[in-house]
C-alpha cells in the first residue's frame, strides 16, 4: 500500500533527549491507573519497560492478553523470552495465542524456536488449534523479516543464519501437509494461514506447488480462493488444467483468483476460457482478473474482442476501461506489427487509427494507464497528439497544464515510448524515441509543470534518459516542495555514488531535518546518503540521531548499523506521542460500542463500522479528523479494481496526510472483503491515508492495520472511480 511518512511537529530539538530520559520512567499516578490505559500510552510510546513487563504477568488473564499484544507492537527483542513463556506454559488459550501472535508481530528469529515447538504438537492434545494456526503465521512473518535485518555477518553467521531459515520453512510446509493429510478433520484457520505463510515464506525446493494445489479440490471455497492466490504470487504452475476448470466456480474470488494463476503461470491453452472470464463474467473483479491474465499471455488473437469491449465501456465503466487499455498496450508491444494487424482486422482500425489518440488526449486524460497504453498501441500518433496538447495556450478549454494529473500521465506516456522495441513498430520508432526524449527534457525545466505533477515528470525522464540526470536531481534537492525533494533524494540515490551527489545530499539534509509536517525528504536523503558508503555520509546520518522524530532517528541507527558505522540503538528512544491520558480514555470509551462512519462521495455513500477494541487509537484517529472535516473534498487518487480503493490524501497524489504519524496497532482481523484499514508506507507510518478492500487480501493479514468494516454500500465502493469525490463523512457515536 503506497502512503507518506510524516513527520511529528516539534518545537526546539534540544529537548530530545530529556524526553527519551523522562517517558522512559512512568509517572506515580500512571503506575496507579487503569491498566489498560497505561498498556494503551506504552504502546503509543514504543515504551517497553519494567512496568509493562510485570503486567504480562498479571494475575487476570485479560490484561496479561492485551498487555502481550502490546509487547508485540512495540517490538522489542527484550520481550522474546517472556512470550515464549507464556505461549508454552500460560493456563489460558486466549493468552498463549496473543503471545503467538506476538511473537509474529517482532518479526526476530528469537522467537522462532518456541513456535516451532507448538507447531511439532500437531495431533496431539497439547497444541491448541488456534495456537498452532497462529504459530505458522508468526513463523510466515518472521522469515520474511529475516534478510531485510539490515545486520551485516560473518559468513559463519550467515550459513547458521540460513540453517535456521531452512529450519523454519520446513515447518511451515510440514504443516501445510500436515493438514491436507487429515481431510477428514483438517483445522480450517491453519490452513488458511499456513498458505500465506507459504507465501511469505518462499520456501525452494520441488513439490511445493504440489502441495499448494492440493487444496483447490476443498470444498470450502476460501480455502481455494486462498490456495489460488498463493499460487498466483509464487508463479506457481502445478495444476494448470484443474486452475482452468475454477475459472467456473461459483465463489468469484475462486474464479478471479484462477485468472489471476493462469496469467502469472502463462498457461496460453487456457487463453479460450479466460477470454470468456473477461467479456462475459458478471463480476467485474473477475472480468478485471481475467483483462489482467490476457495482458500476461500476449495472445494477439485478444486484441480485437479487447478493442470492441473498449467501445462498449467507454466512460461508461472507467476502472474496466483502464485495465483494457493496459491489456491491449502489453499485448500489442509483444506481437509484431504484421500479426497485430492482421489478427485485428477492420474492427481495431479505429483503435489504431491517429483519430483515436486524438480524441482519447484531447481532454487531457489524468490516467496514465490510458497515456501508456496508447503509447504502445500508435506512438507516432501519441507523440503528436501530446505535442499539439502541450504547444496548447492557456486559453485552451483543455490546457493539460492546468491538470496535474494530465502532465504527470503524459510523462508516463513519453517515457513508455522511449522503452518501445524497433520489432513491433518498425524503423521510425527511433525518431518518436529521440522526440519524446526531448520533450520529457523540457518538461523537467518548464516553469508550468505543476509542482504534483513534477515528482512523476522526474522520474519519467529518468528512465527515459541515457545521459546523466544527476544535475537535474542535484538542482531539485533545492525544491520548495518536500515530495519533490524526496523524490530527488530517492533518485539519486540510485545512481552511482560521487563525491558530488554525496555533498548534494548532506547540504540538503539539515533543511530536511527542519520540515514540520513531512519527513519524506529527510527519510529519502538518509536512505541515499546511506548509499553513498563514505565517512562524510555517515556523519552527516549521525546528525540524525538528534532528530525530535522517531522514524528518523530510527531509520538513522538502522543504517549506521548496516554501513558497519557504530550500533546506536539506544539513541532511538521513545515517540513523542501527541496523545495524553484524555485521550487514551476518550478513544478506550468506544470499546464495546459500535460507532460508525458514513462517507458521502460523489457516486453514493457507505457506511464503516469501526472496531474500537482491536485499533483503539487508529479509530479515535480517523473520528477525530472526520470530525473536523479533515475528509470533506478530498479526491480518491487510488482504486486498483479487484484490490483497494484509497482515500484520506489531501494532496491528492499518496503523499499527504495530517502533519503526524500514529502508530500501527496490527491485530488478529483479517483482510476479508470489505475492511478497511489503515495505509503505510513503513511500520507506524499511518496518518490519514485509508483504503477498502473490494476482495479477501490474506497477504495484508498482519501487515496492516485494520479498524473497521464496510457495513452498507459495498456496491458503492466497487463502482467508485479514480477522481471521485469525498463530500462528507458523517460519525455516528450513539
Amino acid at each position: 500500500m503506497k502512503s507518506t511518512i510524516f513527520r511529528t511537529a516539534s518545537a526546539v530539538l534540544l529537548f530530545v533527549v530529556s524526553f527519551v530520559s523522562v517517558s522512559a520512567q512512568p509517572a506515580r499516578e500512571e503506575l496507579t491507573a487503569n491498566p489498560l490505559v497505561r498498556i494503551i500510552r506504552y504502546e503509543d510510546q514504543r515504551n517497553w519497560n519494567d512496568d509493562l513487563n510485570g503486567l504480562l504477568g498479571a494475575a487476570d488473564s485479560s490484561v496479561r492478553k492485551r498487555a502481550a499484544l502490546a509487547a508485540g507492537r512495540i517490538g522489542d527483542a527484550r520481550a522474546i523470552p517472556t512470550l515464549a513463556d507464556m505461549l508454552l506454559m500460560d493456563r489460558d488459550q486466549d493468552v498463549r495465542q496473543m503471545a503467538v501472535f506476538a511473537l509474529g508481530e517482532i518479526e526476530l528469529p528469537g522467537g522462532a524456536y518456541a513456535l516451532t515447538q507448538v507447531l511439532m504438537r500437531q495431533g496431539s492434545d497439547l497444541a491448541d488449534p488456534n495456537v498452532r494456526a497462529r504459530a505458522v503465521e508468526a513463523l510466515g512473518k518472521i522469515v520474511a523479516a529475516m534478510p531485510n535485518n539490515g545486520v551485516p555477518t560473518s559468513s559463519a553467521r550467515k550459513a547458521l543464519e540460513d540453517d535456521r531459515l531452512d529450519i523454519i520453512k520446513a515447518a511451515i510446509v510440514d504443516t501445510l501437509r500436515f493438514e491436507e493429510g487429515r481431510r477428514s478433520q483438517p483445522d480450517r484457520l491453519t490452513i488458511l494461514l499456513a498458505l500465506t505463510a507459504v507465501l511469505r515464506s518462499k520456501p525452494e525446493g520441488a513439490g511445493l506447488g504440489a502441495v499448494v494445489a492440493k487444496f483447490l479440490d476443498y470444498s470450502d471455497p476460501e480455502i481455494v480462493a486462498t490456495a489460488l492466490n498463493t499460487m498466483a504470487r509464487l508463479r506457481l504452475k502445478d495444476a494448470n488444467e484443474r486452475v482452468r476448470e475454477l475459472l467456473k466456480h461459483s465463489d468469484p474470488i475462486v474464479r478471479a483468483n484462477a485468472a489471476r494463476v493462469i496469467g502469472a503461470a502463462e498457461h496460453k491453452e487456457a487463453f479460450d476460457a479466460v477470454l470468456d472470464r473477461a467479456l462475459k463474467d458478471p463480476d467485474i473483479r473477475v472480468r478485471v482478473s481475467a483483462i489482467r491474465a490476457l495482458g500476461s499471455l500476449k495472445d494477439a488473437r485478444a486484441i480485437e474482442p479487447l478493442a470492441a469491449r473498449v467501445k462498449q465501456v467507454w466512460w461508461k465503466v472507467q476502472n474496466e476501461m483502464l485495465e483494457l487499455c493496459t491489456a491491449l498496450g502489453n499485448i500489442v508491444t509483444a506481437v509484431s506489427r504484421d500479426n497485430r494487424a492482421r489478427v485485428g482486422g477492420n474492427s481495431t482500425d479505429w483503435l489504431l487509427n491517429p483519430g483515436f489518440a486524438e480524441v482519447a488526449t484531447y481532454d487531457g486524460s489524468p490516467h496514465a494507464e490510458f497515456h501508456v497504453a496508447l503509447a504502445r498501441i500508435n506512438p507516432a500518433a501519441y507523440l503528436d497528439t501530446v505535442t499539439k496538447a502541450l504547444n496548447r495556450t492557456p486559453q485552451h478549454r483543455f490546457y493539460p497544464f492546468q491538470k496535474w494529473r494530465a502532465i504527470a500521465a503524459i510523462a508516463q506516456g513519453l517515457s513508455t515510448l522511449v522503452t518501445l522495441k524497433p520489432e513491433a513498430y518498425g524503423n521510425d520508432l527511433a525518431k518518436v524515441q529521440a522526440s519524446a526524449q526531448e520533450r520529457l527534457k523540457a518538461l523537467t525545466a518548464d516553469p508550468r509543470v505543476p509542482i504534483l505533477a513534477m515528482p512523476e515528470v522526474m522520474r519519467a525522464y529518468l528512465r527515459s534518459s541515457k545521459s546523466s540526470a544527476d544535475d537535474l536531481l542535484r538542482f531539485r534537492l533545492q525544491h520548495e516542495d518536500v515530495i519533490v525533494r524526496a523524490t530527488a533524494a530517492e533518485l539519486l540515490g540510485d545512481q552511482p555514488p560521487s563525491e558530488a551527489n554525496t555533498r548534494a545530499l548532506i547540504n540538503a539534509l539539515p533543511r530536511a531535518l527542519r520540515d514540520r509536517d513531512l519527513n519524506d525528504a529527510a527519510l529519502a536523503l538518509l536512505d541515499a546518503l546511506g548509499k553513498q558508503k563514505n565517512q562524510a555520509a555517515n556523519d552527516a546520518i549521525r546528525t540524525a540521531l538528534n532528530s525530535s522524530d522517531h522514524l528518523i532517528r530510527r531509520k538513522a541507527v538502522a543504517l549506521l548499523k548496516t554501513n558497519g558505522a557504530g550500533d546506536f540503538s539506544d539513541r532511538v528512544g521513545l515517540v513523542k506521542t501527541r496523545n495524553t491520558d484524555v485521550d487514551y480514555r476518550r478513544a478506550m470509551a468506544r470499546i464495546g460500542k459500535r460507532p460508525t462512519a458514513t462517507i458521502v462521495t460523489s457516486r453514493g455513500s457507505f457506511t464503516i463500522e469501526f472496531l474500537p477494541a482491536d485499533a483503539t487509537l487508529n479509530v479515535d484517529n480517523f473520528i477525530q479528523l472526520a470530525k473536523r472535516g479533515y475528509f470533506n473534498g478530498q479526491t480518491i487518487p487510488r482504486v486498483v479494481p479487484n484490490f483497494v480503493v484509497q482515500a484520506g490524501d489531501p494532496r491528492g497524489d499518496q503523499n499527504g496526510g495530517p502533519g503526524y504519524q500514529i502508530r500501527c496497532e496490527i491485530n488478529e482481523v483479517r483482510y476479508e472483503r470489505a475492511a478497511v484499514g489503515m495505509a503505510l508506507s513503513g511500520k507506524d507510518t499511518g496518518g490519514s491515508q485509508w483504503f477498502v478492500t473490494h476482495s479477501p487480501q490474506p497477504h495484508l493479514d498482519g501487515g496492516y492495520t485494520v479498524f473497521g468494516h464496510v457495513i452498507r454500500g459495498m456496491d458503492v465502493v466497487d463502482n467508485i472511480a479514480r477522481g471521485d469525490v469525498i463530500r462528507r463523512v458523517i460519525i455516528n457515536e450513539r
